[in-house]
């Protein structure tokens, strides 16, 4: 009966389909298209956290070139109701707008648990229609936790280990019946279903600052039901949900949840989480307590561990009821970014025997995730460790960084060793107590990032700077999961700001991290404190390390993210706790300019830059007041932008005026004007006050060219900023368009430098330019801007976020002959793919994509200048141009 119903229900879509290119065979269909459809920036969501969504597309296709007219938008809540054009959410009708991104829902008001089918068609200026899109769908989840139904369960201490305890609940379901569950967990979660594990995420769910805020996680689940009984299985970890973290409310993780199903266009809810549920220890457990350097591992008994999760398995079982758990109040909110998943397997390149019974293997390259191995047939009860470690000491010793897991033997054949709720960063595994030596075919590790798309590629004549910007780019999958971005991944695994602050342009220049950003932000907006003091850390389990740098990410960050993607959620719903902030930056501002605040049990250290190269001064106090100042101008400047934007004028002056001032403060406390430096000197010290406008115009060149001069005299022509200074000189360089300076630092090869890494066997960045500590590390990434801003020359237009307008300007460094650099924007892809000619020609060719425009800068030696084999007069020094690809031949002095 139910295959008969899918059938017809097929037959019918397939009639409207056909019905509907009859109603619109009138119309001229151009030869464009629509793809990506996302709403709130996520494909198909389940659960978004509101009930005005936005939406967004993408024209595609040979036909795109005109660009987008008008648009027609129809929100249903069936999806044959879009088929028949019976749109009963919302229908805008044609629409003229060139809008694509982020477009607001309008229609009737949705509420907990709506789920929306949606389409859309565009026209272009000669009024061709494109097909209707693919029909999208979102789901709103549950607003109001007090909506959800079910209790905080957990399994009890009767049942064994409680740390990664297995629940479970029989359910009688209609097969076919669309079904959702709701899962709020406080740690992490896997659902299994009849044997199967739903969805490929793992580690789920993200971060969030658990004593305010636990995440819900919606599924569909309906292709894993069976007509009847159906078994489902909530298989929890307790992650960062501790005592010594966030003050759990009980030993183990909990979970609450409930399974709805859609009938007759109303949600019934079918079981949820009570009494009525059973536990069992998994065989898992934790053995960290996941304070910084303590993330430790799991301990996995093979006698214990399930690994067949059938009916017919599972009835074998001992069962023990579970226990309810009162949990204090917080807020419980739809997670709003991207899952993780696994997304590159490597297998181990080589293994070398230490000693009896102990093993080294080299996976190849450092990598974030799992740890498998298949293990030999051992005596039940035998224990073999596994240490991790993404790097060995100079004498080629394994390096300990209290990582490690271990694997208690089942005594059977066929057992393996995989993680579930914890996770490494590691290039080598040092194994004990194993007899034999393993096949290196027999261990994978399987790299875990959030589930978000690659938007940038780069490449050019120079090897190096692949090299370089190679690494950069695979860093950042290593940092980047869970909904936000850690400074190390295993021995801190902290949000921190100035790391975030330091490599955020990097970041989304090179991903499509929105959704990370909309979580991440929200762990900091939880985080503040009353009086609006913030932590350095966001979520903020503990105590960090910073200063204004690292405090102030909570401001830069939404206007990053407006910028990159043009979304504008987060200055709007942050504007406010960004002004509490600022009002904490006075309190501890003397005479003008902010001085050091008080350590507190969330947040200590008062830091201008962070591990800047050795014969750097960057903890002189000069320098870090210097600093520090120099961001609060850069954050006042920030907030005056996003006022602006916010349409609050008034307040936007407030600020301008309050830069202002602050800038001459600054000249006038740092400035040395018999050596013509400020503060200290260094790099950043110079680079920072003309950056943010402290310097005025008749001192400029002079700064500018002390910087030059210092640092070929003082540091031999290397890089000499750290954390904070690796941005702040990377964007200075490029706004004084000062390639070649910054193209011979990263050329080097010598203490400090990329290259030197790299020379050194690095595959990540690391945490200190001579390789201390961590080799994969978020400290040196923010050059990553360089590659495309300078050698490719794409740069965005502040004034036309999400890369609606930009600009085109390559700087090309002496001795780089050509480059091909792809940026792929909210709009489409851009393309910028320039090489110098042996006749003093230089060709540059471009992609514009639909809905964007960009002005093309006409190199300063050109003499003469062709578009398409047409002149341009070089006078006018910048050629704007529309959607479309172009051929630019400029000849040069």
């Amino acid at each position: 009966m139910n295959r008969m119903k899918r059938l017809l229900c097929l037959g019918l879509i397939c009639y409207f389909c056909c019905l509907s290119m009859i109603v619109y065979g009138n119309e001229k269909t151009s030869p464009f298209y629509l793809a990506e459809l996302k709403c709130e920036n996520l494909i198909d969501p389940l659960g978004i956290d509101n009930v005005t969504p936005h939406f967004s597309w993408k024209l595609k296709g040979d036909g795109w070139k005109g660009g987008q007219t008008y648009y027609e938008i129809q929100v249903a809540s069936d999806s044959i109701l879009l088929v028949q054009d019976k749109a009963d959410l919302w229908n805008t009708g044609k629409l003229k707008s060139k809008t694509s991104v982020m477009v607001p829902y309008q229609g009737k008001a949705l509420t907990s648990r709506s789920l929306c089918y949606w389409r859309v068609r565009v026209w272009d200026a000669k009024k061709q229609a494109s097909s209707w899109s693919p029909v999208a769908r979102f789901g709103v989840g549950i607003l109001d936790q007090s909506q959800m139904k079910g209790e905080y369960i957990g399994a009890s201490v009767e049942g064994g280990k409680i740390c990664a305890p297995i629940l479970r609940k029989k359910v009688k379901l209609t097969q076919g019946e669309t079904s959702f569950l709701h899962v709020n967990t406080l740690g992490y979660h896997e659902i299994y279903i009849n044997g199967r594990k739903v969805g490929e995420d793992v580690l789920t769910p993200a971060v969030s600052h658990l004593s305010k805020r636990s995440l819900i996680v919606t599924y569909d689940i309906t292709p894993y039901l069976r007509e009847g009984e159906n078994d489902l299985l909530i298989w929890l970890g307790q992650g960062w949900y501790k005592t010594t973290t966030f003050g759990a409310a009980y030993e183990g993780p909990l979970v609450k949840a409930e399974l709805d199903v859609l009938r007759n266009g109303k949600w019934e809810v079918v079981t949820k989480t009570d009494g009525s549920w059973y536990g069992r220890e998994s065989g898992y457990s934790d053995t960290g307590t996941w304070r910084a350097l303590q993330f430790g591992g799991e301990r996995v008994d093979g006698r214990i561990l399930p690994r067949d999760l059938s009916t017919h398995a599972l009835d074998k079982m001992k069962w023990t009821p579970v226990v309810k758990v009162n949990v204090p109040d917080h807020i419980a909110s739809p997670q709003m970014c991207e899952v993780n998943k696994i997304h590159q397997i490597l297998q181990a390149v080589s293994v070398k025997k230490l000693g009896e019974s102990l093993w080294l293997v080299d996976m190849g390259k450092v990598q974030t995730g799992w740890f498998e191995m298949q293990m030999p047939i051992l005596p039940a009860g035998h224990e073999v460790i596994m240490e991790y470690s993404d790097n060995l000491t100079k004498d080629g010793e394994f390096d300990k960084q209290g990582e490690s897991d271990i694997y208690i033997s089942g005594g059977k054949q066929g057992e393996y060793f995989r993680n579930k709720f914890n996770h490494h960063a590691f290039r080598y595994v040092r194994i004990s107590n194993l007899p034999q030596k393993p096949e290196t075919g027999a261990m994978k590790s399987l790299q875990i990032y959030g589930d978000y798309k690659q938007t940038a590629t780069f490449e050019c004549s120079d090897a190096d700077l692949n090299a370089i910007h190679q690494m950069i780019q695979y860093t950042m999958k290593c940092l980047t999961f869970s909904g936000y971005m850690v400074d190390c991944p295993h021995l801190e695994r902290a949000g921190y700001g100035g790391d975030g602050n330091s490599s955020t342009m990097s970041l989304q220049t090179m991903y499509d991290v929105a959704p990370t950003f909309e979580n991440w932000v929200q762990t900091w907006g939880d985080s503040m404190r009353e009086g609006g003091s913030l932590p350095h850390v966001g979520p903020n389990p503990g105590a960090g390390g910073g200063g204004p740098y690292w405090c102030g990410f909570f401001v830069q960050a939404p206007w990053r993210t407006y910028v990159n993607y043009n979304d504008p959620r987060l200055i709007e719903k942050y504007y406010s706790q960004m002004k509490e902030w600022f009002k904490y930056v006075d309190k501890y501002t003397v005479d003008g300019l902010l001085k050091r605040w008080p350590d507190t049990k969330y947040r200590d250290w008062y830091l201008g830059d962070w591990l800047a190269p050795m014969g750097v001064d960057a903890g002189n106090q000069a320098s870090v007041d210097l600093v520090s100042n120099c961001f609060i101008s850069e954050c006042l400047s920030t907030m005056y932008k996003t006022a602006i934007t916010l349409g609050k004028r008034e307040e936007a002056e407030e600020f301008a005026i309050r830069r202002e001032k602050l800038n001459k403060l600054i000249h006038q406390t740092f400035y040395r004007e018999d050596e013509g430096i400020y503060s200290t000197g260094s790099q950043l010290d110079m680079c920072y006050p003309m950056l943010v406008g402290v310097v005025p115009d008749s001192l400029y060149n002079k700064v500018k060219e002390n910087v030059v001069a210092m640092t070929e005299e003082k540091y031999k022509g290397h890089i000499a900023v750290g954390l904070v200074g690796v941005p702040i000189l990377t964007e200075w360089a490029v706004r004084n368009k000062q390639v070649d300076f910054f193209y011979q630092m990263m050329k080097k090869r010598d203490y400090p430098g990329y290259l030197y890494m790299i020379d050194h066997g690095a595959t990540a960045t690391w945490e200190y330019w001579s390789g201390e500590r961590s080799r994969v590390h978020n400290c040196y990434n923010g050059i990553g801007t360089w590659f495309y801003q300078a050698v490719g020359g794409i740069r965005l237009d502040e004034a036309n976020p999400g890369y609606r307008h930009f600009y085109v300007d390559p700087q090309i460094p002496n001795g780089v002959t050509w480059a091909k650099v792809t940026k792929e924007s909210p709009y489409g892809t851009i393309a910028v793919n320039w090489k110098l000619k042996d006749d003093n020609q230089l060709n540059l060719q471009l992609t514009i994509p639909a809905g964007t425009t960009a002005t093309v800068c006409i190199p300063n030696n050109a003499v003469s200048c062709k578009k398409n084999k047409k002149k341009v007069s070089v006078k006018e020094q910048t050629v704007d141009v529309e959607a479309g690809h172009y051929d630019f031949l400029f000849n040069l002095k």
